[in-house]
């Protein structure tokens, strides 16, 4: 109890498998939205339900600073947590201006190979290559961004901020989380929001909305969810949720088929509509914290099904979640051009889909075996131990 070591601290840590299940879920329903017209993306939570892949993401890393971190800055350790977080947000950051990078390279080639200013215009990077000198300076500075590089940005933002949000989760709990909720009503009301690129735009994912999420995850990192444990078990909470779930379903078919929508009222369509994503409708928060609800229920830590080899790829996909992530954007946009170039039949949609989902498995199991390999001669006293081990077997 008393060591206050972060390396010792970070090693207590148990992996908790249902965080990378649901990672991986979320980046194969990422890949398969970001393909336009897919007839696979109809597998994904956006078409049943007001959330979709992103309020997984945001929440599980908030989660994750939290239950990972907190015990470091309660230890007396705070320094030791923000190098890393900061180490962390750099390491997002760098990974962004690449993928940028590289992304708009393979639109410019396609554009220009195929003669087809389509593609420019679609991924928002007309701009971009007409003006490079001016939008390099943009994109490093976040304010301008292609479609599907949204998030990101979101998430560096979040990370960059969480030492001081965990600072003050860790001796404020429940008053952090308030702020968190003034600053969400806050931003909603008078449209706070970060100047993005051209001039006149926003964000996609506003952060002074989406930090609520984040806020609450971490909250529920350091301790929180245990205070919420017996309103989770409870019935009332069950059925609410189930109940919740259920409307949000037969309010996104009503989209997809026109008798439904003669069964809903005009005026709560008019209530609801529109589902504001950027700045986090609130239909869309409780939607995901009715599905949080069922999935803690019936999903628990230890569930044997989180060690069968069918889940397997997914949690792999989700223990390598950022490279993963850039990738499925590279093969979500092939997989895009493919269909546009050639043909969008649905077997030909079936197979793209497939090829990218079995593409990113092998990536991360790639990754996953090269993290495996030992790392020789880390420090002195590890090249002695090596050293005396040889001299001990010769």
């Amino acid at each position: 109890m008393g060591n206050n070591d972060p390396q010792d601290l970070l090693r207590s840590v148990e992996r908790d498998l249902r965080l990378d299940l649901f990672r991986g879920i979320g980046l194969w329903m990422i890949f398969l939205d970001h393909i336009p017209h897919d007839v696979v993306a109809w597998l994904t939570l956006r078409n049943y339900g007001f959330s979709d892949a992103a309020e997984f993401f945001v929440f599980i890393s908030g989660y994750l600073a939290g239950f990972i971190y907190g015990p470091i800055v309660r230890g007396g350790r705070f320094l030791a947590a923000t190098k890393r977080l900061l180490k962390r947000a750099a390491e997002m950051y760098v990974a962004h201006i690449m993928l940028f990078l590289l992304f708009t390279a393979q639109i410019a080639r396609t554009a220009r190979k195929f003669d087809n200013p389509m593609y420019e215009n679609e991924f928002n990077v007309f701009n971009f290559l007409q003006h490079p000198d001016v939008l390099i300076g943009q994109a490093l500075t976040l304010r301008y961004k292609p479609v599907n590089l949204d998030v990101l940005p979101l998430y560096i933002t979040l990370i960059a901020a969480s030492p001081l949000i965990l600072w003050c989760l860790v001796r404020r709990p429940n008053w952090t989380l308030l702020a968190s909720a003034i600053l969400y009503v806050a931003a909603r009301w008078f449209d706070w929001n970060l100047a993005s690129y051209p001039p006149g735009t926003t964000w996609y994912f506003n952060p002074f909305a989406w930090q609520l999420l984040f806020v609450f995850a971490a909250w529920c990192g350091v301790g929180g969810v245990a205070k919420l444990e017996f309103l989770i078990r409870s019935r009332v909470a069950l059925v609410l949720s189930i109940a919740w779930i259920l409307f949000a379903l037969l309010i996104v078919m009503t989209w997809h088929i026109a008798f439904l929508e003669a069964l809903v009222p005009k005026w709560m369509i008019k209530a609801i509509y529109p589902i504001d994503k950027t700045d986090l409708d609130m239909l869309r928060l409780t939607h995901f914290f009715a599905l949080a609800v069922l999935v803690t229920r019936y999903f628990p830590r230890k569930w044997a099904g989180l060690t069968s080899k069918w889940l397997r790829p997914l949690i792999l996909c989700g223990q390598h979640s950022l490279p993963i992530f850039c990738l499925s954007v590279f093969l979500s946009f092939g997989a895009h051009w493919i269909l546009m170039q050639y043909t969008r039949g649905v077997w030909e949609q079936l197979v793209v889909s497939a090829g990218g989902i079995l593409i990113m498995v092998a990536a991360a199991w790639l990754l996953d075996r090269a993290a495996k390999v030992p790392n020789l001669f880390v420090d002195a006293a590890e090249f002695k131990t090596v050293k005396a081990m040889e001299s001990g077997n010769g």
